[in-house]
């Protein structure tokens, strides 16, 4: 049995985009839709609940309501399915992520210090998921996955907007690469490959010619990784990037102008405690396009 797209819902704007992309995801990859949504003072279903909870039980009821009503009317051929999990959020999404092809979430954004900020509920999220997980931003649409039309405004018949995937060759990739490519193909995108690399301290008569040669080095590494993907996905067109600098700054600007951007979150032992990595955590607070996480061990 396939395994489904699932998209958890809170009713905010962030969880409606959500609700979107991830139906349209569903789309591409022929799977069906489940919709979460999670409250701690639920109570199992069909076990009827004491009566200070009628209120929100009702509304919780509603969010998902609405939504099986707005995504069935947009894209009738998806599957839909809905469930009320009585869990905290955190818990009810991750138990759900596990099952998942892959989780969406909406991703709570704020100006201020020129950036955004990934919600609590979706880092915590992220920080224990096995299967990767999207996270979308509120007034993301399908013309936002699209190349703009000649005059610079949104369009629906342009080709779809470049994939970028950060890649580290001194890690073991493969179900980042494997996420990128199928994701660059089912949307006949660009993939952008980024390599992020960083000269140690070096006095400055060497500089340049250190750079040089660790460029080329840098070069011949991702084109090393890349290569039996290419094989592989064969119509897929890539760009490699080796750019000099920090990772998150190299991926958050490369994706600028994308799609959809892919990195890499290492699965650690329990013993060490859940995290998210200093490359996801960059861009997930900065990045507006989708971003996707895929845990890796």
């Amino acid at each position: 049995m396939p395994r489904p797209v699932v998209v958890g819902l809170d009713g905010s704007s962030e969880s409606l985009a959500a609700a979107d992309w991830a139906a349209r995801e569903a789309l591409r990859r022929g799977l069906p839709l489940r919709l979460v949504h999670a409250w701690e003072g639920g109570t199992a279903q069909g076990v009827p609940g004491p009566p200070e909870l009628a209120a929100p039980r009702y509304w919780s009821q509603r969010i998902l309501r609405g939504a099986l009503d707005r995504l069935g009317e947009r894209y009738p051929q998806v599957r839909l399915s809905a469930d009320q999990v009585p869990r905290s959020a955190a818990d009810a999404l991750a138990a759900a992520g596990d099952e998942a092809e892959l989780l969406v979430l909406g991703s709570r954004a704020f100006s201020g210090f020129g950036g955004f900020m990934a919600g609590s509920v979706a880092l915590a999220t992220v920080a224990r998921a096995t299967r990767p997980v999207v996270l979308v931003r509120a007034r993301h649409s399908l013309e936002s996955e699209h190349l703009p039309d000649a005059g610079g405004g949104p369009a629906l018949s342009t080709p779809y907007r470049a994939v970028v995937v950060g890649v580290d060759p001194a890690q073991h990739c493969d179900e980042v690469l494997a996420f990128a490519f199928e994701s660059a193909m089912m949307r006949a995108a660009v993939l952008r490959a980024v390599y992020a690399w960083q000269l140690p301290y070096l006095p400055g008569a060497v500089v340049a010619r250190a750079g040089s040669t660790m460029g080329g080095a840098a070069e011949r590494s991702l084109r090393a990784v890349l290569g039996p993907w290419r094989e592989k996905f064969p119509v897929v067109e890539v760009d490699e990037l080796v750019p000099e600098g920090r990772a998150g700054l190299r991926l958050t600007l490369a994706a600028q102008d994308a799609g959809l951007l892919v990195v890499g979150r290492r699965i650690r032992p329990a013993r060490v405690g859940t995290h998210t990595g200093p490359v996801a955590h960059a861009v997930m607070h900065h990045v507006r396009c989708p971003v996707a996480v895929v845990p890796h061990e």
